[in-house]
């Protein structure tokens, strides 16, 4: 009887130590291969029309476009991958709004390699991987009537990079640390924070930041 094929895995992060950390953990399981890799979002876009990997490990925080970009292109261009994200985002934060996007599932990099495999695993078998405590809020969500809404909060009005740079303003970065964080100028972080203040009809900066600490630390709490 033929043995089977490695599952492919398309791996994008911008971190080429991660990358590499990935890769050595997923090839320790011989029915596992990475076939590609990608640096940004751009990158991964002039891979896709000659790959047909099994799954797409994905980050959300990606040079330009962001992760969360990507997999909206991916999604409304045809290619129904599964997609697992992978990042050092609190998994609180964003799970959801992947989930919504078209993610098959969500695991922090700071998890055990084991807890990593056993995610890359179970969206290969066509379910949903988020961790017990995400998973409990989401079936409450599912119990009241849908996926848990977050109060027409940021998550609801911003855009994928709008909510980046929310949440990174929540945690304590200033101008230039998320700029350097998101590999945009210090303008173009400027102006996201303009709309971000216009979108949750907020007048100062100090405003912006005080009501980013209030929603990181809510939504780390849940």
């Amino acid at each position: 009887m033929p043995l089977s094929h490695p599952k492919r895995i398309f791996l994008v992060d911008d971190h080429p130590l991660i990358r590499r950390g990935l890769r050595l953990t997923l090839e320790t399981e011989t029915d596992l291969m990475v076939c590609c890799e990608a640096s940004s979002t751009e990158e991964a876009v002039s891979y896709l029309p000659e790959l047909d990997p099994d799954i797409v490990m994905l980050d959300v925080s990606l040079p330009g476009a962001s992760g969360l970009e990507l997999l909206h292109y991916m999604v409304h261009n045809g290619f129904h991958w599964r997609v697992l994200v992978v990042s050092r985002h609190d998994e609180m934060l964003y799970a959801e709004r992947v989930i919504r996007s078209g993610a098959r599932g969500y695991v922090m990099k700071s998890e055990a390699p084991a807890t990593i495999i056993a995610a890359v695993r179970t969206v290969l078998s066509g379910k949903l991987y988020v961790s017990e405590a995400m998973n409990e809020r989401l079936l409450t969500g599912f119990a009241a009537g849908g996926l848990p809404a977050i109060h027409q909060s940021p998550s609801d009005v911003l855009s994928n990079r709008e909510l980046e740079v929310f949440e990174m303003t929540g945690r304590g970065l200033g101008t230039r640390l998320i700029s350097d964080r998101l590999a945009l100028s210090i303008k173009t972080v400027e102006s996201y924070r303009a709309r971000i203040k216009f979108k949750l009809n907020l007048t100062t900066a100090s405003e912006l930041v005080q009501h980013a600490v209030q929603w990181t630390e809510s939504q780390a709490e849940r």
